[in-house]
């Protein structure tokens, strides 16, 4: 079957309206010939003459006067398909899980005030906070998540991305720890005692190992754990030292009751943590709220430390 010429409907409803082709070619800033080829093309469409002379004037027949309502409504309803959604986003009714992907550390560090803060507008808003297994696009890409949190790594081409905010590694010990007296602690210090990292896939290389080496040193890691928390529950209950991300402490309400953290004596790279989403939900209005608000609490909780 032959496709209808979608445009001609434009052309029909300004007919239709206005009752000459002068009327329609004006509204649609045709040209007079231009508009009754127009209209020979609709004749043949439809195959009724839609306007025919009577006297010095133009009416439509009864064909005519009978779509003249159906062709305004079809105009509008295309009109509506094409045209970008406007939606009203009231947040004091919204009900919707959202889930994100994120490790145990940022829920730790984040999680509460995520949470106190999407409570205090949209009640009727859930955080659903995934377990990350690895690192894959796969789960955005099918609507499993509505937000991927952590270190940017190949994720697509397609995959949307926002940096929230920038983090460092620091050394953490318990209470007590014979480090905790050191004002500085230097780098054959550090290497001296046990450490405990984390790393969900089990590796004990970490960024650690190189300015170390660079400087003649190792470290012994006594302890892998699977995440960040983990490794603070250990290095409370032992002389390990834990090696955390530095946004995971300011969260701690009871942290400095428990710990000592100190500054790295080698140097490590930052890392940017950043959000990650597939561009379907680009221009959902609940969607594009929460992204604002994971911004806006990371950055406000990191502000705050500083």
């Amino acid at each position: 079957m032959t496709e209808p010429d979608l445009n001609l409907l434009i052309a029909l409803d300004a007919l239709l309206t206005e009752g000459s082709v002068i009327g329609a070619a004006r509204r649609l800033g045709l040209s007079a010939s231009a508009m009754s080829r127009t209209l020979g093309r609709l004749r043949a469409v439809t195959g009724d003459p839609l306007l025919v002379r009577a006297g010095r004037q133009m009416v439509l027949t009864p064909h005519a006067e009978q779509m003249r309502q159906d062709a305004q409504n079809a105009l509008s309803a295309a009109r509506r398909v094409l045209r970008p959604p406007v939606s009203i986003l009231n947040l004091s009714t919204l009900v919707r899980i959202f889930t994100l992907r994120t490790n145990e550390g940022f829920v730790a560090a984040f999680g509460a005030a995520l949470i106190a803060a999407a409570a205090a507008v949209a009640p009727g808003v859930c955080l659903c906070f995934a377990p990350k297994p690895e690192k894959s696009a796969m789960p955005l890409r099918e609507g499993i998540i509505d937000l991927e949190i952590g270190v940017l790594e190949e994720m697509g081409p397609e995959i949307r991305l926002q940096a929230l905010f920038r983090d460092r590694f620091i050394g953490v010990v318990r209470k007590g720890h014979p480090l905790e007296a050191e004002s500085r602690v230097s780098a054959a210090r550090y290497a001296d005692f046990g450490h405990v990292i984390a790393s969900r896939r089990g590796r004990v290389k970490g960024p650690v190992d190189d300015a170390l080496a660079a400087l003649g040193l190792s470290w012994r890691v006594a302890a892998v754990v699977p995440n960040f928390p983990a490794a603070l529950t250990v290095a409370q209950s032992s002389d390990l030292v834990a090696l955390v991300p530095a946004s995971l402490m300011m969260a701690l309400p009871d942290g400095k009751g428990v710990f000592h953290t100190f500054e790295l004596p080698v140097k490590t790279n930052q890392i940017t943590i950043s959000q990650m989403w597939h561009p379907r939900v680009e221009a959902d209005p609940a969607h594009r709220w929460l992204r604002q608000l994971v911004l806006h609490v990371c950055q406000q909780q990191v502000a705050r430390e500083r």
